[in-house]
């Protein structure tokens, strides 16, 4: 079993199926049992398996906007292109209307995500083989450019709520592991930190979620300690405070801001220490949530650990309140992951 950036590959999966639920079924399930020497080829499973899902339920169809020149009237008519057949003695109306297709950005997006999954050298051909088998219902799908993909206008309702995770899926292939060649052609990257990151903070969300019912836990918004009555042109000014994690148990809160950083330490005067902007935050979202004073918020860093000599690990009490700074080792087996996960919570039922 190979890694990525200290993260055995078969933990990716893990951390994939708590951020979304949908990997737990069965037809995901054997993944967890299979060897996987790179990233590509456990996102290459995933889709293939996932599609073939898909297809069962039948692809997902919308109304995508058409124009064409037909013999009688449907939809609305553009009235230059008409007058244009006319005066060629085209007895035709250009028509404007809307079709139910599954030519949708959805499969443009699948579609796109498998072609360029078949050209990487690296995925393996049983998992390529897979793919090919699924493309054929692509036929009339067109493939697109990935780099003109709005990924925060897609919207999910009813009808594709099945295509959330696959969505999700493409987007970690397309958006953080492309990288353009100087010939046009598209091959595989490095896991950037940026988008390991959104995985490792949903992934500890979503654990504490489904593993530990008895916390109250939720991604909140935390408000300035001012008065917002007569300060209301400041608070205009102040940028959003917004938590990754907030457990709370019976009065006691615990803030939790993950980091994954390909360097955990940063270097001052030949000396290692901890991201300075990273304590403020912290120290900023505690002090500003515990409007009491109470002492009962504390407020904890959270980094994947690295390869690095010194491992962060601090707790100390500032201003009244409990501060930690702890590291989540990925590249163990997954039940030592849970285990340490489980430990953190010590930290707000018993201290």
């Amino acid at each position: 079993m190979t890694n990525d950036k200290n993260i055995l590959i078969k933990n990716i999966y893990y951390m994939l199926a708590y951020a979304f639920q949908v990997l737990k079924r069965n037809n995901y399930a054997s993944i967890a049992s299979e060897k996987f020497e790179h990233i590509e080829d456990l996102f290459a499973e995933i889709l293939s398996r996932g599609i073939s899902y898909q297809l069962k339920q039948g692809l997902y169809r919308e109304y995508v906007p058409r124009t064409e020149s037909l013999p009688t009237m449907r939809g609305k008519i553009d009235i230059t292109k008409t007058i244009k057949h006319r005066i060629q003695c085209q007895q035709l109306l250009s028509c404007e209307f809307d079709e139910l297709s599954e030519n949708n950005i959805f499969n443009q997006i699948l579609k796109t995500t498998i072609s360029i999954l078949l050209q990487e050298k690296i995925v393996a051909k049983e998992r390529k083989n897979k793919l090919k088998k699924v493309l054929p219902f692509f036929v009339n799908i067109n493939t697109i450019e990935p780099s003109i993909v709005k990924w925060n206008t897609l919207y999910f309702q009813r009808n594709n709520q099945t295509y959330k995770m696959l969505m999700n899926i493409c987007y970690f292939i397309l958006e953080g592991l492309l990288q353009t060649t100087e010939d046009g052609k598209y091959h595989m990257a490095t896991f950037s930190d940026e988008y390991m990151h959104r995985l490792y903070e949903k992934f500890v969300l979503e654990y504490y979620k489904t593993e530990h019912p008895e916390l109250k836990t939720s991604t909140s918004r935390i408000k300035w300690n001012i008065d917002y009555q007569s300060d209301n042109k400041v608070l205009e000014l102040l940028p959003c405070m917004q938590s990754d994690i907030m457990l709370e148990y019976n009065g006691r809160t615990l803030i939790i801001d993950t980091k994954y950083y390909s360097q955990t330490m940063q270097k001052q005067y030949n000396k290692q220490t901890l991201h300075s902007n990273n304590l403020y935050q912290i120290f900023t979202y505690v002090k500003n949530y515990d409007i009491q004073n109470s002492s009962n918020v504390a407020g904890m860093l959270l980094y994947a650990k690295t390869n690095e000599e010194i491992t962060p690990d601090l707790e100390t009490s500032i201003c009244g309140n409990r501060i930690y700074v702890k590291t989540l080792d990925l590249y163990t087996d997954f039940k030592n992951i849970a285990s340490q996960l489980d430990e953190i919570i010590s930290y707000i039922k018993i201290h």
